[in-house]
């Protein structure tokens, strides 16, 4: 099947909202309780909260296309520097449409976030993955790295409760 990525912007706010409402659900429907899944929906997702990520934090969000669908989405942002003074980006999202899944997008996505990072410089990519995604394997099978875990407050009594996986470019 064929995908065509194209870069996002506030245009493109409610598809991304609109996927999410679909993907982020499918994905950790059996690991957070629907009460948490709403609030990080809210605090990731809301079109407020996706205007200030690309606007004020430097979010550079793609969507894939299948012809006219949107069928999955990546972003990442430009973090601080390593202690050795190396560029560092952050993988924040990347997530398939369900009815894409298992097609080689997510590989896609994965490989042309690394691609931009490189061609602006990036040395390092993170991103934060939870222990119970079944994603995992696939990070490590892109030759990611569990550099460290964490248990990370988001709100509400609510904590993400993450691998931080790490590839060096």
């Amino acid at each position: 099947m064929e995908f065509e990525i194209k870069r996002a912007d506030t245009a493109d706010i409610p598809t991304i909202h609109a996927m999410a409402q679909v993907v982020f659900r499918d994905t950790y429907r059996t690991i957070l309780s629907p009460q948490q899944l709403d609030y990080m929906l809210d605090w990731m997702y809301s079109p407020r909260n996706l205007e200030d990520q690309i606007i004020c934090q430097g979010h550079n969000y793609f969507i894939a296309w299948q012809g006219e669908t949107p069928a999955g989405y990546v972003s990442f942002n430009e973090d601080k520097p390593a202690q050795d003074g190396r560029r560092v980006f952050h993988l924040q999202k990347i997530y398939v449409m369900p009815a894409y899944q298992g097609q080689g997008l997510g590989s896609a996505l994965f490989d042309h976030a690394l691609a931009c990072i490189r061609g602006i410089g990036g040395q390092r990519v993170e991103l934060n993955v939870n222990r119970e995604n079944p994603a995992l394997q696939f990070y490590l099978h892109k030759g990611m790295k569990k550099a460290r875990q964490g248990d990370f407050p988001i709100g509400q009594g609510y904590y993400m409760n993450d691998y931080i996986m790490s590839l060096d470019l």
